[in-house]
């Protein structure tokens, strides 16, 4: 909660973890801790669970508080914490967001409400409604309309900003980067602004963007946190190896999107020891033998950085 009255200090590489399971499909308390203590270890600035790597859609409201719960007791005020509270319906996003206030969080992260695809002056009502229901926590909207079918606008962003003084900014994971710059261009810097886009982490910061909330993060956590902190040293040396890592990642990257995610990572996360089972809940499914063959090729390209701290 201590990053709670100044959300400008959170940045850097936000981790957004998977939510384990066991084999029979229960959350995996044990193995979330066990995540957690790894992503602080290695450097991840923050931790975010229940973003669309977390399975937040084939939880019950009840699975996601109880994990939440988990993640705040273990990473106890020792990093931004920024869970995903959104959902499809407004009164689960507000009693999630509630829980997340509760617990401790310093921000909430609010996915753009999916499948309705509401129109511009709905999403405004949507988080302005998130915003002034909880007028003492961060709110951060999470745009990623390849999953949601939904794109918030630049000026949508900008009324909420201006509105709001807890909106204080956005996750963007879309591919068009010329939004990112838009967004930021329509709101002033002082809207953090984190790319959810693994290949445009790096180029974010390049237009002053807060910092990234990367699936990659699951399997290489030190290399990706280094990439950001190299980044703000701010020397040609330190720039240039920054550059260096974002493309020794390409193969981490392109291993998380062989099937749909987190079912790649999930594997090779239990291969690792890091997580008692790779359990995905329906409708995904664990990878096909052909997906296994090239996350395992992918993996002896890349895997060296899931080994640095």
């Amino acid at each position: 909660m201590k990053f709670r009255s100044d959300p400008s200090g959170i940045r850097g590489s936000i981790a957004p973890v998977v939510t384990p399971f066991t084999e029979d499909g229960a959350v995996d308390h044990d193995s979330l801790r066990e995540l957690i203590r790894w992503q602080l270890h290695s450097g991840s600035h923050g931790i975010s669970l229940g973003g669309s790597t977390g399975e937040p859609s084939a939880q019950t409201v009840t699975e996601r508080i109880a994990a939440m719960r988990t993640v705040a007791e273990e990473i106890a005020d020792r990093a931004p914490f920024l869970p995903g509270t959104g959902s499809a319906k407004l009164d689960e996003t507000l009693e999630l967001t509630a829980a997340a206030r509760e617990l401790g969080a310093d921000a909430a992260l609010v996915i753009t409400p999916y499948y309705a695809r509401p129109t511009q002056e709905a999403l405004y009502t949507w988080y302005a409604t998130v915003a002034a229901e909880f007028p003492d926590l961060p709110i951060v909207a999470y745009n990623v309309p390849s999953r949601t079918a939904v794109d918030i606008a630049p000026e949508t962003v900008r009324r909420l900003f201006t509105d709001f003084d807890n909106f204080v900014g956005i996750k963007e994971t879309t591919k068009d980067f010329e939004h990112f710059s838009r967004v930021l261009h329509a709101c002033g810097r002082e809207l953090l602004v984190w790319s959810g886009i693994e290949l445009l982490c790096l180029p974010l910061l390049a237009l002053g963007g807060a910092g990234f909330v990367s699936a990659v993060t699951n399997l290489a956590p030190g290399a990706v946190a280094r990439m950001y902190e190299l980044w703000e040293a701010g020397t040609p040396e330190s720039m240039a190896a920054a550059r260096e890592l974002h493309y020794r990642l390409h193969p981490l990257v392109d291993l998380l999107f062989v099937e749909t995610n987190p079912a790649p990572a999930k594997w090779v996360l239990a291969q690792q020891g890091r997580i008692a089972s790779p359990h995905v809940r329906a409708p995904l499914t664990p990878p096909t033998d052909t997906g296994l063959a090239r996350i395992r090729a992918l993996l002896a390209e890349g895997g060296d950085l899931t080994q640095q701290i």
